[in-house]
Order: C-alpha cells, then sequence, then structure tokens
C-alpha cells in the first residue's frame, strides 16, 4: 500500500509565482534555456539548467555548474524569493489546458515504496541522465522538480479536493497558456484522511519523470548508506511528487518521423507492408486516428489508414500497443529500425504539435511520418502491473509540471 507525507514546501514568496515558476529542465536545450534568461530574470530555469549560464565550452555536468545552481538557491532563500512554510502540508496543484482541468496532490512519495514495487514504473532510464540529477540533488540538499504519479481513481478523494477548491487559491496565474491554481492543505483531520485513504490504495504509477524519481532513490541510497540505517523521518527517503487520479489524465499521441525508406521505392515499401498491414488511402485532412489500432501514414502527397491484419494481432500488454505494433511490423522488418532508441534514422514528434508538424517534416527531412493513437492510461496501468516496460516514446503527457512551484528540502 502507497505511503505519503505532508511536507514543508519551499514557495514561492506570493505573487513571485509566475516569474519564477518555468516548465521543466528536459522541455529546453541549452541554447533555449539561454534565450529564456534574456526575459525571465527570476525564472527557476537558472537552478535547474545553471549550464546555460556559463560559455558554451563549460561541460553541462561540470561541477561548478551544480555549485551555481547551489548558490542561486541560497541567494532566493537570502532574499526571501522562496519562503519555507512553518508546518507540513499537502497542496493541491491544477492545470487546466484548452478547457480540460486535472488536479493532483502535491506530497512526497515513498523511496521504500519505489524500491519495493509498490510505485511502478514503464520505462527504463539512462545511467548519464540519472547522475546529472543525483548530483543536482545531492548538491542542492533538495528536489527541485516533482515526479508526476498516477493511481486508479478515489472517489472519496475527489470529493475532499472539490471542497477544498471551493476555495480561493493561493496563487493563481498562467504559464505558456495553462492556467496554474495552487491550494495549501493545512488541516489536520484533511491531512489524516488523505494519508490514510493512499494507504489502501496498493499501487502509484510514475507517468512523467523516471530520472528524477531514480535519482531521487539514489541520493537516499547513499545517505541511508552513510548513516548507517533507514530512518522514516529523514526527508531524503521520500522524494517530491503530485499525485494524479487516472481520470484525471490524458496522455497524447507520440508520433514517429522516418528519413528513410531504406532505399525502397514507395511502391515496394506499400507492398511490403501490406503483408501485415490491411492499407486504405484517406482523403488529406488534419485529423488524427479516432481509434485504438489505427495507425495515419504520410507517404508524398498521400495519405492512408493502415491497421495490422486481424491474424497478427495480440493481447500481450506490451505487443497490444500500437507503438509496438508499428515498430515489431514495419519500422523494424521493412525499414531495419532496430533500435528506435539510437537509430538517428526515426524521430519522434509530440502529440502536442498536431498532424501539421507532420506535414511539415514530411517536406523537409522525412520520407515517411506516422500519427499514432494514444497509449491509454490503462495500457500504462497493465504494462507496469505485469512488471514490463514500454517501447520508448510511448506516452507524451500534457500539461507539464512546472518547476520552482513546490520544493522539497532533505534536511
Amino acid at each position: 500500500m502507497a505511503t505519503i507525507k505532508p511536507f514543508r514546501a519551499v514557495r514561492p514568496a506570493s505573487g513571485l509565482e509566475p516569474e519564477i515558476a518555468s516548465l521543466p529542465y528536459d522541455t529546453f536545450n541549452r541554447a533555449e534555456a539561454k534565450e529564456y534568461f534574456k526575459d525571465h530574470d527570476k525564472t527557476f530555469l537558472k537552478i535547474d539548467m545553471a549550464e546555460a549560464l556559463f560559455p558554451d565550452d563549460v561541460d553541462n555536468y561540470d561541477e561548478k555548474v551544480y555549485q551555481k545552481a547551489r548558490e542561486i538557491y541560497n541567494e532566493k532563500l537570502s532574499d526571501r524569493e522562496f519562503v519555507k512554510d512553518d508546518k507540513a502540508c499537502f497542496y493541491l496543484y491544477e492545470q487546466t489546458m484548452n478547457g480540460r482541468a486535472q488536479t493532483g496532490l502535491v506530497c512526497c512519495a515513498s523511496v521504500l515504496d519505489y524500491e519495493n514495487n509498490i510505485i511502478l514504473k514503464h520505462e527504463n532510464t539512462r545511467a548519464e541522465k540519472e547522475k546529472d540529477r543525483i548530483t543536482h540533488v545531492d548538491t542542492l540538499n533538495a528536489q527541485t522538480g516533482p515526479i508526476f504519479l498516477a493511481y486508479r481513481e478515489d472517489k472519496s478523494l475527489n470529493a475532499l479536493y472539490k471542497k477544498i477548491k471551493e476555495n480561493k487559491p493561493y496563487t493563481e496565474f498562467s504559464n505558456n497558456d495553462v492556467l496554474q491554481k495552487c491550494w495549501i492543505i493545512d488541516k489536520d483531520e484533511d491531512i489524516s484522511f488523505i494519508t490514510d485513504t493512499f494507504s489502501n490504495i496498493p499501487n502509484l504509477y510514475i507517468a512523467d519523470g523516471h530520472h528524477r524519481c531514480a535519482a531521487a532513490c539514489k541520493v537516499s541510497k547513499m545517505r541511508r548508506e552513510a548513516c548507517g540505517k533507514y530512518d522514516p523521518d529523514k526527508e531524503y527517503n521520500y522524494f517530491l511528487s503530485v499525485i494524479f487520479s487516472d481520470s484525471e489524465l490524458m496522455i497524447m499521441d507520440y508520433n514517429r518521423v522516418v528519413k528513410d525508406l531504406n532505399d525502397l521505392t514507395e511502391d515496394e515499401f506499400l507492398d511490403k507492408i501490406s503483408s501485415s498491414f490491411n492499407i486504405r488511402e484517406i482523403p488529406i485532412s488534419d485529423n488524427k486516428p479516432c481509434k485504438k489500432g489505427q495507425i495515419y501514414m504520410f507517404l508524398s502527397d498521400k495519405e492512408y489508414e493502415i491497421c495490422l491484419k486481424d491474424e497478427l494481432l495480440s493481447n500481450d500488454p506490451i505487443k497490444s500497443l500500437d507503438v509496438s505494433v508499428l515498430q515489431d511490423h514495419l519500422l523494424n522488418p521493412v525499414l531495419k529500425i532496430e533500435d528506435p532508441k539510437t537509430d538517428p534514422r526515426i524521430d519522434f514528434v509530440g502529440g502536442i504539435r498536431g498532424v501539421k508538424e507532420l506535414r511539415k517534416r514530411m517536406t523537409e527531412d522525412a520520407a515517411v511520418a506516422f500519427s499514432m493513437y494514444p497509449t491509454s492510461m490503462n495500457e500504462l496501468f497493465n504494462v507496469a502491473d505485469a512488471g514490463l516496460l514500454m517501447p520508448p516514446k510511448s506516452t507524451w503527457f500534457e500539461p507539464k509540471l512546472l518547476s520552482g512551484l513546490f520544493i522539497h528540502e532533505l534536511d
């Protein structure tokens, strides 16, 4: 069962939230961050991506990058741009994008729950990305980017959150056309109810933030080994999270573009995939696939619907994913893209960019593009429950959780 706890958040001083909060570090590259800093002096991104404050010949992972992040964080604390709550609280965090709202509980989740597979993952992590966040967390002595967790809906929690949201939020602002609202949950009876309710929820699931989660847990392990025991009162044994009910969340499509047809002509390519897929030319439009199993393919100036033939369909939680169908029956056998994580011939386009981005890529550097139907939350849960891992680039969540609204210090 899931263990969560309230915490004393470090938060932007009242009124500074719009200036400080930023999109997560992994949505920027270094050059983009440098440009962003020009118009956003107080942005939290300077702490999350301090490398962009240095000349380009300074390595992203240089020790002085992390020390600079700590220096900026300390300055903001000294200048009272950040304040720390006197009491351990929960918080509600609501985001509204394109008329759809999602509300998550800001809390600390248990490192032991991650290690004991009560918090389940669906992606592998890369060592170099983990190392970066391990050093960042350890140097700052704080977790700055929340882990995006999900759980199967609990209506009693929905009712409590609805009641809390009848009160005025302590902050309300827009960031990148997403309305952000936050509330403090400081009543002892509400804190106890939430804690007890989650203690009866069997599993939490990482929706986004696998590297940040793994890094937080490895920092915890380092510190446990240093003191020689596990102490449940130590903050480093918990990690900053925002937990959403599955009913609140929407996974967007994660589309594919491929730079060549593996030396095939278009007719040869269509002939080869016809052994596995039913192919139907459809009118060109900005529509996306509307059901599972339906893939739209852009080839030259034509658009096709391709669907795997019935005799090849599988009930396996991995093989049945649309992204697996495309990989296993087309990208690998026909286009010889064996490892989409490393093959430079394939690129991935988040659904937030829409079909127009796929068409744009077709005029620039792509020979074929695929518009996918989104992976569902239930599919994500099924994969994680089975102890399996999804193929790369299977899920795209929007909106992104902002960094800098909540910080969890490890002391």
